[in-house]
């Protein structure tokens, strides 16, 4: 499993230009002219559509197995992706799967950018004890390898998708924090944003503005890295017993409930660890693809 580089987290120099309409359109089209980054997102989009159209797109009951049809090989008449250790179909379960793992792996992000980029912010832009106190809480979290701290929170408040979203939410929000502040800390001392204060302008009008346009390229670059380490830890936490619980669809479950097929019948028990390494291969390589085309060297 991956964890996070705390070597990583020193952010690049932030964008001096603010995110206008037109930096946005720049962006789409660097990224539409990378044909990595195009085929990743084509990939990623295709596994999404196809995990929210599970319920009309699976071609049988996900939790519904037979005891006389158990490990069917791929290619199965009636049966493409063969069928796991009860019986239940694969590719069933896979679609449904998707919803699952793709929602453990997307929300804990989103959620520690709100609150870690809020944070970060504030201590960036304020300084002094406001920053001392949320960058030594940060550094607090920082003294635990980010694996060893989610499983031993998820481990503290149990099993379960709710806690497992919780855990990786805090291991994620600190690496996220430490970004969003050292980008800060470069812009707010910059002209721009001396003369607005010097204009009258207000703390939130200058955040926002004039903050916010250039802290958040290197901010949504290091977030979409996280994609793939988060979809991964989640994968991991379901996968010793601590994320998901049978008999509910998901890539990590999956991967923990056939590895006693893997001598039988390997390819099939491969197929959810396939997913989890395909997905976070495209997030990786689009997350390059996106900093290459938002100019964050």
């Amino acid at each position: 499993m991956t964890g996070i580089d705390a070597a990583s987290l020193t952010p690049p120099p932030p964008v001096v230009v603010a995110a206008s309409p037109g930096y946005w359109t720049g962006v789409g089209r660097r990224l539409s002219r990378d044909p990595v980054s195009m085929l990743c997102l084509a990939v990623l989009v295709a596994i999404v559509v196809a995990a929210i159209l599970a319920p009309w797109l699976a071609p049988a009951d996900p939790s519904i197995g037979s005891v006389v049809r158990r490990l069917k090989p791929i290619g199965t008449p009636g049966y493409p992706l063969g069928t796991d250790e009860l019986g239940r179909d694969m590719l069933t379960r896979l679609l449904w799967g998707g919803r699952l793992s793709l929602l453990m792996g997307i929300a804990p992000v989103a959620m520690a950018l709100l609150v870690g980029g809020t944070l970060g912010t504030i201590a960036g832009y304020v300084g002094g004890k406001t920053n001392a106190v949320i960058m030594r809480a940060t550094d607090v979290v920082f003294a635990f390898p980010s694996i060893l701290l989610a499983v031993a929170i998820a481990g503290a408040l149990g099993p379960g998708v709710a806690n497992t979203l919780l855990a990786l939410t805090i291991v994620l929000i600190p690496p996220i924090v430490r970004v969003s502040e050292s980008a800060t800390t470069q812009v707010r001392d910059l002209d721009f944003v001396e003369a607005a204060r010097a204009t009258g302008a207000g703390v939130l009008t200058i955040v926002r503005v004039h903050v916010l346009g250039n802290v958040m390229g290197p901010v949504l670059v290091y977030a979409s890295s996280l994609l793939s380490v988060s979809i991964i830890l989640a994968a991991g936490l379901s996968f010793i017993g601590l994320g998901a619980r049978p008999p509910t669809p998901e890539w990590g479950l999956m991967l923990a409930t056939l590895r006693n097929a893997i001598w039988s019948q390997p390819l099939l028990a491969a197929l959810p660890g396939g997913l989890i390494f395909v997905v976070s291969l495209a997030f990786n390589l689009l997350s390059d693809g996106l900093r290459s085309a938002m100019e964050v060297e």
